[in-house]
């Protein structure tokens, strides 16, 4: 089975790694570099829920033309 985990535009890894911690900081999850076994799931989960949900606001403004 292939890997979900692959980004479909490599060179955005950076940009979504520095996306992932703003999100993290914004929302309050203790996120760091390296090991976050220490969080919970649902904090995990909700990072890259949130990560979505503003993605999609983004993409929304764009072809509404704002």
């Amino acid at each position: 089975m292939a890997s979900s985990n692959r980004k479909a535009v490599p060179e955005a890894r950076a940009a979504l790694d520095s996306f992932k911690y703003e999100v993290a900081k914004e929302i309050g999850v203790p996120l760091k570099h390296g090991y976050n076994g220490d969080l919970t799931s649902y904090e995990n989960g909700s990072v890259g829920g949130y990560m979505v949900k503003k993605m999609i606001e983004a993409q929304e403004k764009k072809m509404a033309g704002k």
